[in-house]
């Protein structure tokens, strides 16, 4: 990640998009770009002129968490991008004073055996665990169900980002997809500035970057936010469309991991998710079935043969 650059660019983003009066200030003067001006970005913040061109510039080394809040209020930041420009004033201050790890979290890409079982006694609800990079890392039956496209498709390797950009499919399966889209680029962009060291989601970005138009876009725009809850509109192959609500929960022993709960929010889409469940049940059954079926005639066939007595 170009650090300067991203300090920079998020910045100028978040102060082209407040108007002065918003700000409490006056719009007198002709302006020949929209926002806020850098003058008025430093007397908000109670900071020289010089002091916040230079920040702009991508210097937040040596920043102190007084001039950090204070920015962050004068921007009209919320949580996720006052969040993310402390951790961009972290990566900046480099990894001996960031920590040997350079990031706030973990980077993990396994999950424990406990966190599996939880998932496995979510019957009846469809429930996963993925990290900072949307690697889905365990999903119980109902889940694998539910984004069986993201599970089957090539494309995606199972990476929710990866199935959203590049595989056609995702546009039939999430119904609001451009919400969707617009939410991933905006978590991504926060996991990026939490995890400034991590290499495979600098490559996992280059690569949406490079083959999706969509995800360039979006990525330009400096969005950031949180994905602690919401609503999905899936249509499913199997039982057609549901309205399913989430809530993301955060690993206590790993910040970087998520589970990712499912809940019906009408009637119709808890029968459906009642109905995914049987017919996955029933094909799991069979498959089981299947299974046992061909070790038995693989055991048949590896028997010996006694000759016919005479």
């Amino acid at each position: 990640m170009d650090l300067r650059g991203e300090i920079s660019e998020f910045l100028r983003s978040r102060r082209s998009r407040i108007t002065p009066e918003s700000a409490g200030l006056s719009a007198g003067g002709n302006r020949r770009v929209p926002g806020l001006r850098r003058e008025e970005v430093a007397v908000l913040a109670a900071i020289s002129v010089d002091w916040y061109v230079r920040i702009e510039r991508g210097n937040l080394s040596g920043v102190s968490d007084e001039v950090l809040h204070a920015l962050a209020d004068a921007l009209q930041l919320d949580d996720a991008e006052r969040q993310h420009l402390f951790d961009l004033a972290r990566a900046s201050a480099g990894p001996g004073r960031r920590g040997a790890a350079g990031s706030r979290f973990a980077t993990t890409t396994t999950v424990s055996a406990g966190l599996i079982a939880m998932l496995e006694s979510m019957t009846g609800m469809p429930a996963w665990v993925r990290n900072h990079r949307f690697e889905v890392l365990a999903a119980n039956p109902l889940a694998r169900a539910l984004y069986s496209p993201l599970f089957g498709s090539e494309i995606a390797q199972g990476n929710n980002a990866l199935f959203t950009f590049l595989d056609p499919l995702a546009r039939e399966f999430f119904v609001d997809w451009e919400r969707n889209a617009d939410d991933i680029v905006a978590v991504l962009r926060g996991y990026a500035g939490a995890h400034p060291d991590d290499r495979e989601l600098s490559t996992l970005i280059g690569q949406l970057a490079t083959q999706s138009p969509e995800f360039s876009h979006r990525w330009a725009a400096h969005d950031v936010k949180h994905h602690r809850t919401g609503r999905k509109l899936l249509h499913h192959p199997i039982v057609g469309d549901l309205e399913l609500g989430f809530e993301a929960l955060t690993v206590p022993a790993d910040a970087s991991l998520h589970v990712f709960v499912y809940h019906p929010l009408d009637a119709s889409s808890r029968e459906a998710l009642q109905l995914l469940a049987s017919w996955d049940a029933t094909e799991r059954a069979e498959g089981d079935e299947r299974a046992e079926d061909s070790e038995r005639a693989g055991d048949a066939d590896g028997a010996e043969v006694s000759p016919p007595a005479r």
